[in-house]
């Protein structure tokens, strides 16, 4: 084994010869080179990503003392591209767990069977290089690493998602030179980086060489303040040298115009102050950034300064005296085929969509991000919760005290160290708004003590804390943390903290309304809280993107695997697949939702008749100069008038009557809607002119003129009975109904059958992630295996136009009494259109249903579905926000959603009628009494509920069709709230009508 100390379990040692943390920068040799931000055209960087020698040890126990030798062979070693996590790569075990540590519990210990993996290349060292003093940069390495260079040992460092800097002078020379890297995959600190995540392993961020003057800035601390009523900024520039030093301070504008230059003589420390009158200040909606640019020696440090003050007045978080409000989500760093090395265009994608969809707010969970990811976040305008890499919710499931390690004096320094180097890297990033004392880790004194050095570094930012909630731990000392902060609280719970006057702190949701699978059904119930108490600063969904990792099964076919997938033990199974985009970042239906609820225009009734609406900015900063609302009318789907319009007047958080150029309809028959759109006038950093920011839609009060329902022709028809089945033949139509069993089992017209198997009532629905805790209750009660008992069928009425039928039945499995009784009151009418009432009266003591409604299995060839529904994507009763009501023709394959983990998808609410047919339009029309929800798809309820995987799913050719009277809604009960009543189908009794005519839709 090799021979070195065993810091990796001595809390006493958190680095070795690691120099101190300090604020991101690269020195440049020119301003236009900094401005950039282009690290490479600095003379000054060297990278050392590419390819390295790598060589996987499943024990450091195995690990011999000769591989950083200088004269060490490592040509038949694997190569491994820097950076990367070596478990994507083929190494060690790919291992998903949210909460249980995959080791025993027994801090600071650490299995002794620690994988290491070992790292070596060369490198060239510059001869311009030669009068400087040289650093290397490990900007994440994960858990733990030794450093040799030339075959002398260099330092130690733990802390995975945070910089370790070495001086490596005394170790280099000018030409070739030899790096060897150690790094294990457990060490005592990975008692507190146990987040939710892919336990990733190696030098999974960038690392980099920096050339320094002997005597330089070390670090830069760029202190702004707003006063005067924020019209005067005071940027207090305070400088860290290692020696006496003459530093330029030159500050631009956007248009590069000098706002200010000062020559400062600093020995050890120093400062300079620059006053800037009626600064253009930094907000989300207006990221105006200042640069500047410190000169000292050939040396040109670069920082992009917002002027922006965040503060607490009187319970309302504020920024430039403004109420905010947080629409966010939390993010961990995730690619599908790189794990946690993201590279620059991936942020940017993630950032960009985050702009197109109104968020305004990311919570960098659960660890500080790259640090070029908040510059980008300076740029495009986002307000960031940093939060320290600090996580160790293992411990409650391990011993049952979540407090364990916070309270212990041994963990102090490793708790605060985690607050210190994320305070110092990131203090001069505007785009940092509040700082974060980590997660789900207890809370005592070692937090207390976090937060009380960060208040002493940095009393600019107030400092979150969710741990801290009394309801977990009784009543902690709070008076270092700034707010409240809750998970996953209720609507009803946020608000009555709103309203309760010793609430004194705002309360902030760091995670709330998860985003699962099919979900977050519950985002508008939260939002009309929010917006309505000045207390309440926002939240953050959780969370941003599906963690799937790109997998091919035996037979080849690509998927996102998730925990388990693997072997791994222990895991937490498709937790890790619960944000609003897929891997790839393709958008789920939630997003389009969130986007929806948080949109920053709000669009209400004035007077319709009159062709005003209302129009609320919910804008912080800006007015909507910057918008075009678009209108347009329609009849039953068809487009009858339409216009434009600016939006000029409206500032933030004000409202304003605004006119619309439209004729109101005349009495009529028809259906008139309303839909409007605000689109971007121009073109920006992240959206195209012409990008929709919010939509409404409201159906015009048109007086409604009677028509006569009367058939232009009324055919007879016979009726026939044989081996207890009833035979219905009309003019074009053949429908046969099983007098037994209770139900049609043939619907023809012109010869063309429409059904495939005998029509049934189902509750049953394939259970969506944020089912994972009710559908238990639902199994032990027999929902997923419900079959109908007849009692009773009988024909009540038989006239030559029409015949009556009346069945009496229940549903129910097997073992409990039945779910629910009903009577089914079938009516065939002379052109061919079965009627259908059925009230039902469901089991009292019973949990609420998924569904009720019709199923029917439709042949092979059923594949166009045209509509008048809510749409284009699924809707829910709960998730509809986000959906247009209107006339959509589609198919059944493209009303499917490929969730990673198969469940009920696609279904629309509010819908008035659809038509299922063939291509040729030979089908069904399904028309409600009152609106009701749909689903068409190739995968039966059973056949999304036992697949684990898409690829698992078998395409039937049939088409199978749900016609409910209610779905129950998604909510985000899969760690969220249970769903709230009002979407729940708890009704005892209810009465379901629909009408099915077979039709050829081309005549």
């Amino acid at each position: 084994m090799i021979n070195i100390p065993k810091y990796w379990e001595d809390l006493n040692v958190l680095q070795k010869n690691r120099e101190a943390p300090r604020a991101y920068y690269i020195p440049y040799g020119d301003a236009e080179s900094a401005l950039k931000q282009k690290r490479g055209k600095s003379p000054f960087y060297r990278t050392l990503n590419g390819k390295w020698k790598f060589k996987y040890k499943e024990s450091v126990q195995q690990v011999n003392d000769d591989f950083y030798q200088t004269d060490a062979d490592v040509s038949d070693w694997d190569d491994l591209l820097v950076p990367s996590c070596w478990q994507v790569n083929g190494y060690d075990q790919l291992h998903y767990t949210n909460v249980n540590y995959p080791f025993p519990c027994d801090p600071p210990y650490v299995p002794n069977a620690n994988p290491a993996g070992l790292y070596v290349r060369d490198f060239n060292i510059s001869s311009d290089w030669e009068a400087k003093q040289k650093y290397i940069v490990f900007e994440g390495v994960n858990s733990c690493f030794y450093l040799w260079i030339n075959g002398t040992w260099v330092g130690y460092s733990q802390g995975s998602r945070m910089p370790a800097e070495f001086d490596i002078s005394p170790y280099v020379h000018s030409g070739n030179n030899k790096i060897a890297v150690m790094v294990l995959k457990w060490c005592d600190g990975s008692y507190i980086e146990d987040q939710d995540i892919w336990r990733f392993s190696g030098i999974f961020r960038d690392v980099y060489l920096m050339a320094r003057n002997p005597v330089h800035i070390v670090d830069v601390f760029n202190r702004v303040e707003l006063e005067n009523d924020y019209q005067d900024g005071i940027i207090t520039c305070e400088l860290d040298t290692n020696g006496e030093i003459e530093a330029r301070v030159q500050l631009v504008d956007a248009d590069g115009q000098s706002k200010a230059d000062e020559v400062v003589s600093v020995n050890g420390k120093g400062s300079v102050t620059l006053h800037i009158d009626n600064p253009s200040l930094w907000n989300a909606e207006t990221p105006n950034l200042y640069q500047m640019f410190i000169t000292a020696g050939d040396e040109i440090l670069h920082f992009a300064i917002g002027f922006r003050k965040v503060e607490i007045i009187d319970g309302i978080f504020q920024i430039n005296g403004i109420a905010v409000k947080l629409k966010g989500v939390n993010r961990h760093d995730s690619h599908p085929e790189l794990g946690q090395t993201v590279p620059i265009n991936h942020m940017i994608q993630d950032l960009k969509l985050m702009k197109l969809h109104n968020i305004n707010t990311i919570r960098a969970s659960h660890y500080p991000n790259d640090s070029r990811f908040l510059q980008l976040c300076n740029e495009y305008g986002f307000y960031v919760i940093d939060e320290a890499d600090l996580e160790c919710h293992g411990v409650f499931h391990a011993i049952g005290d979540f407090n364990m390690l916070t309270r212990i004096p041994e963990w102090e320094h490793v708790f605060v160290e985690r607050a210190v180097r994320m305070v110092e890297r990131d203090k001069n990033h505007p785009s940092v708004i509040i700082w974060s004392m980590g997660n789900e880790s207890g809370y005592d004194t070692n937090h207390m003590a976090m937060a009380r050095w960060t208040k002493s570094r940095d009393n600019s930012r107030p400092i979150h804390y969710e741990g801290s909630d009394p309801r977990h731990f009784g009543s902690p000392d709070v008076e270092v943390l700034d707010m409240e902060s809750r998970m996953y609280s209720s609507p009803a719970y946020i608000e009555a903290y709103a309203k309760d006057e010793n609430s004194t702190k705002p309360m902030f949701m760091c995670e709330y309304s998860h985003a699962m699978g099919n979900g977050p059904g519950d985002l508008k119930d939260y939002w009309d809280v929010i917006y309505k108490y000045p207390k309440l600063m926002g939240g953050c969904v959780w969370e941003w993107s599906d963690h799937g990792i790109l997998a091919t099964n035996h037979e080849g076919t690509p998927y996102y695997a998730y925990g388990g997938d693997f072997g791994d033990k222990p895991n937490d199974g498709n937790f890790c697949i619960d944000g609003l985009v897929s891997p790839d970042r393709i958008p789920h239906t939630g997003l389009l939702e969130l986007k929806k609820v948080i949109a920053p225009v709000r669009i209400e009734v004035d007077n319709l008749l009159e062709g005003t609406v209302l129009i609320t900015n919910l804008y912080d900063f800006i007015d909507l100069s910057h918008l075009t609302l678009y209108w347009k009318i329609e009849k039953n789907g068809e487009l009858v008038q339409q216009g434009q319009t600016l939006l000029t007047e409206v500032a933030p958080h004000t409202s304003s009557s605004v006119k619309l150029d439209y004729f109101f309809p005349e009495p009529s028959a028809e259906t008139y809607f309303l839909t409007m759109s605000c689109r971007l006038q121009q073109n920006t950093v992240w959206a195209d002119s012409g990008h929709e920011v919010n939509f409404e839609q409201f159906r015009l009060p048109v007086e409604v003129l009677e028509v006569s329902n009367a058939k232009t022709a009324n055919h007879t028809m016979q009726v026939t009975e044989h081996n207890e089945q009833l035979i219905v033949e009309g003019f074009d139509f053949r429908h046969v109904f099983d007098m037994y069993n209770g139900t049609f089992i043939s619907v023809s017209k012109h010869g063309v059958e429409m059904i495939q198997k005998p029509l049934s009532f189902n509750i049953w629905r394939a259970p969506i992630d944020n089912d994972r805790k009710v559908k238990l209750q639902w199994i032990e009660e027999g929902y997923d295996r419900a079959h109908m008992h007849v009692y009773e069928a009988i024909v009540t009425q038989q006239k030559e136009s029409s015949v009556e039928l009346r069945v009496k039945f229940s549903l129910g499995g097997y073992i409990k009494p039945p779910l629910l009784h009903g009577v089914a009151y079938w009516r065939v009418t002379g052109d061919g259109e079965i009627k259908l009432k059925v009230e039902i009266t469901v089991r009292e003591d019973l949990l609420f249903l998924p569904r009720f409604g019709l199923q029917l299995t439709m042949p092979s060839g059923t594949e166009e579905v045209e509509y008048f529904g809510n749409g284009p994507h699924e809707s829910y009763i709960d998730k509809s926000q986000s959906t247009l009501k209107n006339k959509y023709l589609t198919t059944v394959d493209e009303l499917f959603i490929p969730y990673i983990m198969p469940q009920e998808n696609g279904s629309h609410d509010n819908t008035d009628w659809v038509i299922v047919s063939n291509e040729q339009g030979m089908g069904l029309k399904f028309t409600g009494v009152k609106p009701f929800s749909f689903n068409a798809s190739h995968y039966t309820p059973e056949d999304l509920t036992v697949a684990q995987h898409a690829y698992e799913l078998v395409r039937r050719n049939e088409t199978i069709v749900h016609l409910d009277y209610k779905m129950s809604g998604v909510g985000s009960n899969s760690c969220g709230p249970e769903l709230l009543e009002a979407y729940r189908l708890a009704e005892k009794q209810f009465t379901f009508e629909l009408n099915i005519l077979p039709l050829f839709k081309e005549d």
